[in-house]
């Protein structure tokens, strides 16, 4: 178990890498593990460390890789597992993601949380 799980939220805006926020890439760059979504940017990924796991937990219609109870147990176990987990997802999180659910289940096993928007 990792003395400091957190969880970091990233609006990785609207597909156009110029378009993240500087805090967005240095979270990318500091996480132990990368959750993105169908809608990032796959080039996002270059700005993070050569070792961090990054796996894709993207949802197409009804082609879903992890639901969405999956992806939040994801989120507890990697965080516990192996520190900073960011969670990447296309535009801004809250606006059609699940993102005050995912921050919430975070919050509730005590894990320190950051939100970075993103545009949409």
């Amino acid at each position: 178990m990792k003395n400091n799980p957190k969880f970091t939220l990233v609006g990785a805006g609207p597909g156009d890498i110029d378009l993240i926020t500087v805090k967005g890439i240095n979270a990318i760059a500091t996480a132990n593990v990368i959750l993105y979504d169908a809608l990032v940017n796959p080039e996002l990924l270059k700005y993070a460390q050569a070792d961090a796991l990054k796996i894709y937990v993207g949802k197409r219609n009804s082609n879903h890789t992890y639901t969405q109870d999956q992806i939040n147990t994801l989120i507890i176990d990697f965080a516990f597992s192996h520190g900073h987990v960011v969670r990447l997802k296309g535009g801004d999180s809250f606006v059609f993601g699940r993102g005050y659910e995912e921050l919430a289940n975070a919050e509730s096993f005590d894990i320190e949380t950051v939100i970075i928007p993103g545009i949409s």
